[in-house]
């Protein structure tokens, strides 16, 4: 666990996921509730690499950190096996952004072969996946984008831009957004229905 001091070891970024990140703290406060009890102290950190800022607390008096923000990208359990591998190493790889999208937009490839949708190019998928109502129409648009935004990266198009950090944020975002419509919310719903009948 980690723990306030002049830096914040963590194996990752919470921001651009760099391994090992220099996190030194450049602020320090302590806080309390409006009866003057839940005494906390907050520190500051910047990275090295991004310039981002990660704010942890812990209780007063302890060391150990209690909560940070941005807590970092997490990838569920419930995602298949070969697009979670993406993703995660997608995550694990925005200091270095056009990898990054390239990785998400095989995420997206996995998933939707594991919904069945295996023939033809990305292209067509992400619109018989709309046209099949596993994705709604919001949702494709948006598939689109990450799609066009990996194969200006795969192809080389010259006239394409070079992703950014924000660019793989973004395209990550989706990819979470598209595995918890696919996989994960229905994976839970799956639970609270087996958890309701053993309880009934």
């Amino acid at each position: 666990m980690a723990e306030l001091g002049a830096q914040l070891v963590l194996p990752r970024c919470p921001h651009c996921s760099v391994d090992q990140p220099s996190l030194h703290q450049v602020a320090k406060f302590e806080t309390r509730d409006f009866r003057g009890s839940s005494e906390r102290v907050w520190a500051c950190y910047e990275c090295a690499r991004c310039g981002g800022v990660t704010t942890a607390s812990a209780n007063k008096g302890y060391k150990a950190v209690q909560q940070m923000f941005p807590s970092g990208l997490e990838v569920d359990d419930a995602l298949p096996e070969r697009a979670k591998e993406y993703l995660e190493q997608s995550i694990n790889s925005m200091n270095a952004p056009a990898g990054a999208v390239m990785l998400a937009a095989s995420s997206v490839d996995a998933m939707l072969k594991e919904k069945g949708l295996a023939d033809g190019s990305l292209y067509t998928r992400i619109k018989k996946a709309a046209e099949n109502h596993l994705i709604t129409d919001e949702m494709a648009e948006w598939a689109h984008d990450v799609r066009l935004d990996a194969n200006d990266q795969r192809h080389s198009d010259m006239s394409a831009p070079l992703p950014n950090p924000d660019d793989a944020r973004r395209v990550i975002d989706f990819v979470q957004a598209l595995g918890l419509f696919l996989f994960v919310m229905p994976s839970r719903v799956r639970k609270g229905i087996q958890d309701a009948t053993q309880n009934s």
